[in-house]
């Protein structure tokens, strides 16, 4: 089956995917696309501290730094780059998404679940995050957590056709559960043996492919 599948933001683009796949879902982390629209008002305004000319196309190039290092699987030095960018703005979603990121990456699980989940807290109205919260939930077999988290991120985002497809990955995954307690409640029952079947065969490990490649997202309506 395909893994779990990112948005759009008010007259920006700011955004790049990599889709890691994972034997039950298609999973996919979402990396910030740090690009020169970061140096606008818009996408450094939310930390709410005002940043001389100079000093935001520093801080700008600085998430460009961070986010090519995580790509490149460098996350020790990614993490040193986002600590020092994160102690200069705190708040700042892009630094703070991508910090999430690699510590998902290191392995770091529960700090990964707490950074996305404060900064979904801070910024709501992100998807991103709801669906890396959502990665987190799966990977250790908290369906029901994921499946919250996933309609969140479509609320968030209805026309992002990735949160959609993860969704419905996570529903299938969810109907699998139940199709099984019924047909051991009802052995007789071949309908739902037969829909458990067809359940398995969608969840099934699929070989692990490349990572896609980056693409930007639809502007928000």
């Amino acid at each position: 089956m395909a893994p779990l599948a990112r948005p759009r933001q008010p007259t920006r683009k700011i955004f790049r995917r990599i889709v890691l796949r994972y034997p039950m879902l298609r999973i996919l982390l979402l990396l910030f696309c740090v690009s020169a629209a970061l140096t606008g008002t818009a996408a450094l305004g939310q930390d709410g501290r005002d940043l001389t000319e100079e000093a935001r196309k520093q801080y700008a190039q600085g998430l460009r730094e961070a986010s090519a290092m995580v790509k490149d699987r460098q996350f020790a030095n990614a993490n040193a780059k986002l600590d020092v960018l994160l102690a200069q703005r705190p708040r700042e979603p892009q630094a703070r998404f991508l910090k999430g990121v690699v510590q998902t990456e290191q392995g770091q699980d529960a700090a990964a679940v707490a950074t996305f989940a404060a900064l979904i807290a801070d910024y709501p109205e992100l998807p991103e995050p709801y669906n890396n919260l959502a990665v987190l939930y799966a990977q250790k077999g908290e369906f029901e957590g994921a499946r919250i988290a996933l309609e969140s991120a479509v609320k968030a985002a209805p026309d992002w056709p990735v949160a959609h497809e993860n969704l419905g990955d996570i529903y299938i995954r969810l109907g699998a559960a139940e199709y099984a307690t019924a047909a051991k409640l009802d052995r007789a029952n071949k309908a739902a043996a037969g829909k458990l079947a067809l359940a398995r065969e969608l969840i099934a490990p699929i070989p692990k492919p490349a990572a896609a490649a980056s693409t930007a997202a639809p502007p928000k309506q």
